[in-house]
């Protein structure tokens, strides 16, 4: 029977746990108050599971302990909630909590400026939404990539995380491609795997780099969707022959490369016969056609029709395709 795994929440839920028991607090004690709430484990590769996110609110803004990095405060009625420690400020366009504040989703935002609307709070009052050790968890993450600088995101849409979800994934590339956008790239560069991101980060800057997984088709269409108008595709051999050969996503989960056709393709576009019952592998191919000399021709086809399949997909990018050796 298959294993079962494990939903959790988002640190924006947490985030609002926190930041109600704090308020009810000062609203009874009218002191500084902290609260904390320690984020449920899940089945989902997450660097923040176990973490503790604090909340702290008090009359006088010099209880908090703010990020370092200058940023303004989100108002809600009379509350000014800023940035803790280990909680990152967004020095970028393209995120959703827009430059100069607290990186805070806006769906956290709006249920803890719902939480201070029915406690009834007209005094003046600060708040500080903190994570321990969150400077050093968002090394782990694309933080600072994106331009959230100092610590982790208060995240949440829906309130839950999936376990191990596509759908996160494909929510981190977008993110990162709406920030190279917003900030005046025209140009995607989508890398599969280290080597290849390795490479990028010697000939483009970094925010315009994203690293796509093995979804090839998913982040050209986010490409299309933001308008993005080209894209650069970089990977090893056996990958741009998967694409050559139509996959849209390219782990072998969705299927192996049709070494009979690749052999085909081969002796039509360069005059030659490869064995491919001795070997049935990419590398393997390469090796052969290398000792006549035709190396550098076959990784050139390969790119080529790589190139045209992606343009059948997308007819009004500009795509490359770069084939690392």
């Amino acid at each position: 029977m298959a294993k079962v795994l494990r939903k959790g929440y988002t640190t924006g839920v947490h985030a609002s746990f926190a930041f109600k028991s704090a308020l009810q607090g000062f609203v009874v004690t009218r002191s500084c108050v902290k609260s904390v709430s320690n984020k449920m484990d899940n089945d989902d590769l997450d660097v923040t599971k176990g973490c503790e996110i604090v909340v702290t609110i008090s009359d006088k803004k010099e209880d908090l302990e703010l990020n370092r990095i200058e940023h303004k405060p989100y108002i809600m009625g009379s509350l000014e909630l800023y940035a803790g420690l280990g909680v990152g400020v967004v020095t970028k366009e393209g995120l959703k909590p827009p430059k100069g504040f607290p990186a805070i989703n806006p769906t956290p935002l709006k249920v803890m400026a719902d939480i201070h609307r029915r406690f009834g709070n007209t005094e003046q009052i600060f708040c500080t939404i903190s994570v321990t050790n969150g400077e050093e968890l968002a090394k782990q993450t694309a933080n600072a990539k994106v331009g959230v600088l100092g610590g982790i995101s208060i995240l949440g849409t829906t309130g839950f995380v999936k376990p191990i979800s596509a759908d996160a994934y494909m929510d981190s590339i977008r993110t990162e491609l709406g920030v190279a956008k917003a900030n005046g790239y025209d140009k995607a560069v989508l890398t599969l795997g280290n080597s290849s991101f390795a490479y990028a980060k010697e000939h483009y800057d970094e925010i315009q780099i994203v690293e796509i997984g093995n979804f090839v088709y998913d982040a050209l269409e986010i490409v299309e969707n933001i308008g993005i108008p080209k894209a650069v595709f970089i990977c090893g051999i056996g990958k741009a022959t998967k694409v050559m050969q139509g996959y849209k996503n390219t782990h072998n989960r969705f299927g192996s490369i049709d070494f009979d056709a690749l052999q085909d393709d081969i002796k039509d576009g360069l005059g030659v016969e490869v064995d491919i019952e001795v070997t049935r592998t990419v590398k393997g191919v390469s090796l052969q056609l290398e000792e006549l000399g035709l190396l550098d021709d076959f990784y050139e086809m390969i790119k080529q029709k790589a190139e045209e399949k992606m343009t059948v997909w997308f007819k009004n990018r500009e795509i490359e395709v770069r084939i690392l050796k």
